[in-house]
Formats: C-alpha cells, sequence, structure tokens
C-alpha cells in the first residue's frame, strides 16, 4: 500500500491527469469502435504508461516500451504494415534495450528514478542525420520488396522512428520530438487503415494519446535539463 502511495505521489497532479485522461480515451475508443482485439488495447495501455514513466526520465518507461513494441510488431502484421513489424521489432524494441541500460547506467545524482540529460554536439546531429537518411533508403527497397500497405507513411515512419530511438538512447530531451512526429505519421497510416477496418480506429486514438504525452515529455525534459544545469 505504501509503494502504491509513493507511486502516486511520485507524478504530479498534471500528470496522473494526462496519463488517467489518456488511458480513459483508449478505453472508451477500444469499447466504441473495437470490442475484441485485447492485444490492442494492451498494448495501448503498456504504451502510454511507458510515457509517462519516459516524461519523468524514469528507465522503468523504457523497460515497458520494450514490451509495447513487442505487441505492436505483432498488431502490424495483422495489417500487412510490414514497415512497422521491422520497424518496432528489429529497430525500436532492441534500440529500447540499449536505451534502458544507458538510463540505468547515467542516473542524475544518483537518482534512478531520474536519468541524467544529456545534449548533442553539432557534430553528432549532423552524424544523426546522415545514418537516418541511409537507414530510410534502406528500409524504402526493403518495404517495396514486401509489398507493404501505404509505403510512403511506413518509409517515414522508420526514418522519424530511428531518430528518435537514437536520441532516446542518447538521453536527448529532443527523443520526445523525434516521437511525438513519429506519432503524427502513424495517426495518418492507421486512420489509411480504418478506411478498410473501422476496428483500426482504436489505434489511432491511442496514437492520438501518445501524441499528446510526447509532446509533454519534451517540455518536461527542457524542463529537467535547466535544472540539473543550474544545479550543476
Amino acid at each position: 500500500m505504501k509503494k502504491l502511495n509513493a507511486l502516486f505521489h511520485y507524478f504530479s497532479r498534471g500528470e496522473r491527469t494526462l496519463w488517467f485522461g489518456s488511458v480513459l480515451a483508449i478505453v472508451i475508443a477500444f469499447c466504441l469502435f473495437d470490442r475484441d482485439n485485447y492485444l490492442t488495447l494492451m498494448a495501448s495501455l503498456i504504451g502510454v504508461t511507458s510515457l509517462i514513466f519516459n516524461a519523468k526520465g524514469n528507465s522503468f518507461g523504457q523497460l515497458l516500451m520494450i514490451i509495447f513494441s513487442l505487441l505492436y510488431g505483432v498488431i502490424s502484421f495483422s495489417f500487412s504494415y510490414y514497415g512497422e513489424m521491422m520497424t518496432y521489432l528489429g529497430m525500436t524494441m532492441p534500440m529500447a534495450v540499449c536505451a534502458l541500460i544507458s538510463w540505468i547506467k547515467n542516473p542524475y545524482n544518483g537518482n534512478k528514478a531520474e536519468v541524467k540529460v544529456n545534449h548533442l554536439s553539432q557534430m553528432e546531429w549532423g552524424f544523426l542525420w546522415v545514418l537516418t537518411t541511409l537507414i530510410t533508403l534502406v528500409f524504402y527497397f526493403i518495404l517495396e520488396y514486401f509489398y507493404t500497405a501505404n509505403i510512403i507513411p511506413s518509409t517515414i515512419s522508420v526514418t522519424t522512428s530511428f531518430a528518435a530511438v537514437y536520441l532516446t538512447f542518447r538521453r536527448s530531451p529532443y527523443y520526445a520530438i523525434g516521437y511525438a512526429a513519429n506519432d503524427i505519421v502513424l495517426i495518418v497510416l492507421w486512420a489509411l487503415a480504418t478506411l478498410e477496418e473501422t476496428s483500426y480506429l482504436s489505434v489511432v486514438v491511442c496514437f492520438l494519446a501518445f501524441l499528446v504525452n510526447d509532446v509533454y515529455g519534451f517540455i518536461n525534459w527542457r524542463k529537467m535539463g535547466k535544472r540539473q544545469a543550474e544545479n550543476a
């Protein structure tokens, strides 16, 4: 009971409201548009919970992201979104493991519940864009080979996903911007899927909730970085 009480007070009132509102929106969307794919519901709830922990710089969020990536890969396979499946199983999940290790090894002042915020040099930003471009080109031809549905947004999703996971691993506040951009792409991608199967509208609502959480994550990480710099 004490642990639950401590966890409750670990988050601010605004963060609790954000998480509860996100969960409520996901559950309502599932009840209205799906009611069958409980794997989608489970993945959505785990995903949105991981984001609120990530926004706090807590490595537990990365552990949840590993689980979400596995479930989302299965969901993507069911609609022939092979790009999403390969991206999350072959890139996001392994990078989340690396990020988990990185965050655990770099706590802020020994506080395991908050990672030390990192800032990339101009050279590393250049390296990231070159690497992201190469990854995008390679994946485009892979996705084309597998006749991936909606190949253009699927390819753009690879681009934003790779940038996001790299920045997460490097503990940059801009990881949340990368994920927010990816959320927008995925909202488009799954909105297209709903034209064939309306139950996927619940996935659209899921990524709308993710978008709001990622925007908050960026804002909070900027505050964390400023606070840590002032304390240093």
